[in-house]
């Protein structure tokens, strides 16, 4: 006797997070979700999104939509960083509560803890001190999403839950000169120079900044696994007021690695070059999972496997734009 499939809504499904968790979704056998493009509906309408979610009634809803950027992007418009996503969670977690959702997941980041904090970042690092200057309005909003849902699960007894990812890349990423994230950026950098036969490639930075990253259909698997887990098993590892859940890797690289790693899957025959009057941003984010991994989740994909499916994926589309 099969259970009837509950009506899934991907809020950013278009995105790098949220087509993740749609194919980890279609994977799994799910065809009951519910989807909007930007032109379909505005999320930073408060009208709008309560219109939708009154009309629809979704039972899941995953929260991976958000304004996000790079190094670059945080820097040049922080109103818009802070603003948009501020919007964007209100108006979907209060509108999930009013249409009665059963489940909602809320995706963050791993900017969210302190420039400092002590290293791996276990969840209990959140306000503890400063944060990272450069993406502060972005982190401030996705504290205040993590804060939503906990708020709304004391006062309403909603099951809102919320995970932290740490730095994301693969299919779906978005590879803008300007406003892309690191791995996204030097693979974009990378590829190019090797079409111009360029003898080396200059990198913000010094290289010796360290980062985690996690494969995006990694993320669309944990997000799925966390909104599926049964309630009382979510509630026995986390606290009312410390609800999050990081999920990431657990190993992490310098930037000149992962730079290294893109020459060698791009095939690029130059050299490096770092240019240390640019930013390195926060000298070390390594998350803490051995919570994600005591409820039962690890992420699968290498960073080298990972590297290849991404570069392999950004070179179709620029096929695609070619033709």
């Amino acid at each position: 006797m099969s259970t009837k499939q509950p009506k899934i809504y991907i809020a950013g499904h278009a995105g790098m997070v949220g087509s993740a968790i749609h194919r980890e979704l279609v994977r799994q056998g799910q065809t009951n979700v519910v989807t909007r493009t930007r032109s379909e509906l505005d999320l930073c309408n408060q009208q709008a999104v309560a219109e939708f979610f009154e009309q629809e009634k979704p039972e899941h809803v995953y929260l991976a939509a958000a304004k996000v950027g790079g190094i670059h992007a945080n820097n040049t418009y922080p109103a818009d960083f802070i603003s948009q996503n501020l919007q964007i969670q209100s108006n979907i977690i209060h509108s999930a509560y009013l249409a009665e959702a059963t489940k909602l997941l809320f995706l963050g980041s791993s900017c969210i803890y302190p420039q400092l904090a002590e290293q791996p970042m276990r969840e209990s690092a959140l306000l503890t001190g400063a944060l990272e200057p450069t993406n502060e309005p972005y982190a401030i909003a996705k504290i205040a999403g993590i804060k939503m849902c906990e708020s709304y699960n004391r006062q309403y007894g909603t099951d809102f839950r919320s995970a932290m990812p740490t730095n994301i890349y693969g299919v779906g990423d978005n590879f803008h000169p300007e406003n892309s994230h690191v791995v996204a950026a030097l693979i974009r950098r990378i590829h190019e120079a090797k079409l111009a036969n360029s003898s080396s490639v200059t990198i913000w930075g010094s290289g010796a900044a360290m980062r985690e990253f996690l494969n995006a259909d990694d993320l669309g698997s944990a997000s799925v696994f966390l909104m599926n887990l049964d309630k009382s098993i979510y509630d026995e590892h986390t606290e009312p007021m410390l609800s999050h859940v990081n999920v990431g890797t657990g190993v992490d690289c310098t930037i000149r690695e992962l730079a290294e790693s893109i020459v060698e899957v791009v095939g690029y025959s130059g050299s490096l070059q770092f240019d240390t009057t640019k930013p390195d941003g926060t000298p070390k984010k390594l998350l803490d999972v051995s919570l994600l991994s005591k409820l039962g989740w690890e992420a699968s994909i290498t960073l080298k496997d990972g590297l290849k499916q991404t570069y392999d994926w950004f070179q179709q589309q620029e096929s695609v734009r070619a033709a």
